[in-house]
């Protein structure tokens, strides 16, 4: 009896140590390459991050329909969805091919439509996850248009903005700047946006509110302005806290490798920025007002990320901390300056936020750029005027945020004002007065709270319907 149990026992040791011998060879026969494991890495960073930046379109939703009118909220919601859904398909066609492909005389790609040249191959993952993420940039430039002519631009007319600014405009000059254009070779540095996507979406946005006009009773007949305010600032502070959390994919996602050791160290600058900016914008305008405005530190925290976002990787925690408490103050002024001095009705404060917070924050760079903080990023030694480099990269700076936002400004202008003049892109004041959800849509966002209206046929509703 013994011996047959040391029998088995002796056949089962053998079993258990040949079963681990052929285990640890189809293991080690199955290790990763560390070069496919690197690139894994970097694919699955990348699509995170690009998940976070598509987020960011569901905070612009709730910000920009919250800082309207509740007769308008499905309207914006439509534009917010629609110029992605536009933007993706223009991007895929066009776009990427301008943007990112073979460098011509440093002004624009000339290959690369429909991403002919990217592959189907295992190596071919980080471009198409590359694609994804700059799509997502693409459509954070196109939908801050839309806050800044909300209430009274029609659907069509916005829809035709969205095919340009997502296939033209905007790919032209993030070549410029990131596809390897004549601005890159100058040495312009914009990390992640603040001037190719931020400053062009607010100048764009400029120009879509000043061919507009303003809404009906924003300005009275001696120029003074009045408040219209939105219908929900719950849904307006979710948009930016969401927006705040996208930013997290935003920023340190534009290292676009997953193994890059700033990545934590920009999601500290991002947050540094946004949370002085949000402080600063809150006690000026409590300061100049005597309230402490929910609006405005809304508002604040929004131009802080927009202004750090161009040096987030070159700048150290103390400068990033500079310029957000600088931008909470441009966001306050610009604000006053856009309505009171331009006489233009921008009823999310777009232009504030993201042109002129988006020009400050990519001159920052010339001052604040620090080559201790560069080092750890990958980006360099360059060095701000604050830190020995004297003024040749301010100057770059104060270049590309100027060329760029005239080509914004000036082809958002021309394209409007083409539109306006041959079908119109205005709504009627009557379809105003109702609500674009009404007069456009043919819904309502808030069926319950009940109004009456004096719908168009296109709605198919009686006049004087309650609805």
């Amino acid at each position: 009896m013994i011996s047959n149990t040391r029998r088995r026992l002796w056949i089962l040791s053998l079993v258990a140590v040949g079963t681990l011998a052929f285990a640890q060879t189809a293991f080690a026969a199955q290790d990763p390459d560390p070069v496919d494991l690197a690139t894994n890495i970097d694919v699955i960073w990348v699509l995170v991050a690009a998940f976070l930046v598509f987020f960011m379109q569901a905070g612009f939703a709730m910000v920009e329909s919250g800082f309207s009118r509740a007769k308008n909220a499905a309207n914006l919601l439509m534009k917010n969805l629609m110029d992605f859904a536009v933007g993706s398909l223009l991007f895929f066609a066009v776009g990427f091919a301008l943007m990112f492909g073979t460098d011509t005389l440093g002004l624009i790609g000339r290959d690369g439509f429909f991403l002919s040249t990217v592959g189907f191959g295992p190596d071919s993952s980080m471009q198409w996850a590359f694609f994804l993420f700059q799509l997502m940039f693409a459509a954070a430039a196109a939908t801050i248009v839309s806050g800044a002519v909300a209430e009274r631009l029609k659907f069509s007319a916005y829809l035709v903005y969205s095919v340009v600014i997502s296939a033209f405009v905007y790919p032209v000059s993030g070549h410029w700047v990131w596809g390897g254009g004549w601005l890159s070779q100058l040495g312009f540095i914009d990390f992640a946006g603040s001037t190719v996507v931020h400053s062009v979406g607010g100048w764009a946005g400029l120009a879509g509110a000043i061919v507009l006009g303003p809404r009906i009773g924003k300005f009275n007949k001696d120029g003074s302005s009045n408040v219209i305010p939105g219908h929900s600032l719950t849904l307006a502070a979710l948009g930016v806290f969401i927006l705040w959390f996208g930013w997290f994919g935003f920023n340190p996602g534009s290292t676009v490798s997953g193994q890059n050791p700033g990545i934590s160290y920009i999601a500290v600058t991002t947050n540094l920025a946004a949370a002085a900016a949000a402080v600063s914008a809150l006690l000026i305008n409590w300061f100049k007002t005597g309230r402490p405005s929910t609006e405005m530190a809304l508002n604040g925290a929004l131009g802080g990320l927009v202004a750090i976002t161009a040096g987030t990787a070159s700048v150290t925690p103390t400068g990033a901390l500079l310029i957000g408490l600088i931008a909470g103050g441009v966001l306050v002024f610009a604000l006053d300056f856009v309505e009171r001095v331009l006489k233009v009705d921008d009823p999310v404060g777009a232009v504030a936020v993201h042109g002129f917070n988006g020009v400050w924050g990519t001159l920052a760079v010339g001052l604040f750029a620090s080559p201790a903080a560069g080092q750890l990023t990958a980006m360099g030694d360059v060095a701000g005027l604050f830190y020995g480099g004297g003024f040749a990269q301010l100057g770059v700076q104060a270049l590309g945020t100027g060329v760029i936002g005239l080509w914004a400004f000036g082809l958002a202008f021309l394209l409007f004002k083409v539109c306006d003049l041959t079908f119109g892109i205005r709504i009627s004041p009557q379809e105003e007065l109702e609500g674009l959800d009404i007069s456009e849509h043919g819904t309502t966002s808030y069926p319950e709270f009940g109004s009456t209206v004096s719908a168009k046929p296109a709605t198919r509703l009686a006049p004087n319907t309650t609805i």
